[in-house]
């Protein structure tokens, strides 16, 4: 069988599950969902073995210390993944939820109801355990998914796909509401994003490189964030302790994800009181600091790198930044708009005015006044877990949880009525 044919039979068992899973309680999807998280923990054992096969397989390819990494399972993350999914049983179900019913002068009462989107692709690079989280996510907004996993965590994933399937045939329900790609053809990702017919969105999870391809390439609706330049900030008003805990921690808590920030505006007229202290803490950490001339001279004692104007515009995920010198908020809120991926920003202020101009004026997926991006996350937004964190627009924005994986429908009810 050629990679169209097994794709497109891939697709209508899909499509088929997803008209089966809308019919499925909330008590069976969680039940499916308590199933497979036992079932990961007792197949501990055969999942680090075959884990083992492909580090193996991609240290010998020559995969770097920090991809070998991220495909790796231990005990620990399979017992993350199992709490995972429990998680996500635990949250409340939004499939069916209706809002906003009023009535109408025709006498008609009308509202929405939340409703799966029906068959979600998500296409993803190295971590295995997005196998488990995708497939939870997705299973309880009532969507069937596909996945398409990295090449290099092909037998991890075909191990968790395994206890994903008994899980959902203990609860009831048909296997391929999650099906993982068993082929490592790169066919079958241009297939899989160009099946109007049987997928309705498709997620990319990723580097650049692959959600580019994936969005330019795409017939199908794409749910994604390229990049991540995120923004900190400190504004002529900032309190010194908060401006250097939350730029600090923005920067260095974690440097490889989307939500750390890869840019620093600092106000003119706190330069000098904050910087200096903050540039040393950054030392300490090994952070390279790339400036602009008027921040750079302020740090004149310290090994500093003059920033180019293609240093606005990277994404670094390593410890570098960018420091700029802003003559107040208009400044900042134009090198934003200028320069941000519409990911998330935070501005550090006792202004309570300033900050509500910044939430209203600054147009990316997560503003925030006063707390690192770092924060940027569905689970610390109290969603679960998350598929990812969008940089749209339409149809959903940011943090990525059950409600983004939904759509709303209009219901009417009457009683007879027919109009005049």
């Amino acid at each position: 069988m050629d990679i169209k044919q097994y794709m497109a039979q891939v697709g209508q068992r899909a499509r088929q599950a997803s008209r089966a899973l809308v019919k499925a309680n909330s008590n069976t999807k969680n039940k499916a969902l308590l199933s497979i998280a036992d079932l990961l923990e007792s197949a501990m054992a055969i999942l680090i073995a075959e884990n083992d096969k492909d580090l193996k397989a991609g240290k010998e390819k020559g995969l770097d210390d920090a991809l070998l990494d991220r495909l790796a399972l231990n005990e620990e993350r399979i017992q993350g993944m199992a709490e995972g999914l429990r998680q996500i049983a635990a949250l409340p179900d939004p499939v069916g939820e209706i809002s906003d019913m009023n009535y109408q002068p025709s006498g008609l009462q009308i509202g929405k109801m939340r409703v799966p989107l029906g068959v979600i692709g998500i296409i993803y690079e190295s971590r295995p355990n997005v196998t488990a989280d995708a497939a939870a996510l997705c299973m309880k907004s009532g969507n069937a998914a596909i996945l398409r996993g990295g090449s290099e965590a092909l037998n991890s994933n075909q191990a968790i796909a395994a206890c994903i399937k008994q899980g959902l045939e203990l609860a009831g329900l048909p296997a391929d509401v999650v099906q993982v790609i068993e082929t490592t053809d790169r066919e079958a990702v241009g297939e899989l994003i160009t099946m109007q017919e049987y997928v309705d969105v498709i997620v990319p999870r990723g580097g650049k490189g692959l959600i580019e391809r994936i969005s330019g390439n795409s017939r199908v609706p794409v749910i994604k964030h390229l990049n991540g330049i995120c923004h900190v900030y400190i504004d002529g008003k900032a309190d010194r302790k908060k401006a250097i805990d939350i730029a600090y921690n923005a920067k260095t808590h974690r440097y490889g994800v989307c939500n750390a920030m890869e840019t620093l505006l600092i106000d003119s007229a706190v330069v000098d009181e904050i910087l200096p202290e903050l540039a040393k803490q950054y030392e300490q950490e090994g952070v390279e600091l790339r400036c602009c001339e008027r921040s750079a001279s302020t740090l004149s004692s310290l090994n500093t790198v003059m920033a180019t104007e293609e240093d606005w515009d990277t994404e670094y995920l390593s410890p570098i930044l960018s420091i700029r010198v802003v003559e107040g908020m208009d400044e900042a809120i134009e090198h934003i708009f200028q320069h941000s991926s519409g990911h998330t920003e935070s501005i550090i202020t006792e202004d309570f005015s300033r900050a509500r101009r910044f939430l209203a004026e600054v147009d990316s997926s997560s503003v925030m006044v006063n707390a690192s991006t770092r924060f940027a996350d569905g689970f610390e937004y109290g969603l679960g877990a998350e598929i990812g964190i969008s940089t749209d627009k339409i149809h959903v924005r940011g943090p990525v949880g059950l409600e983004g994986l939904t759509s709303q429908k209009y219901i009417v009810l009457g009683d007879g009525h027919i109009r005049k």
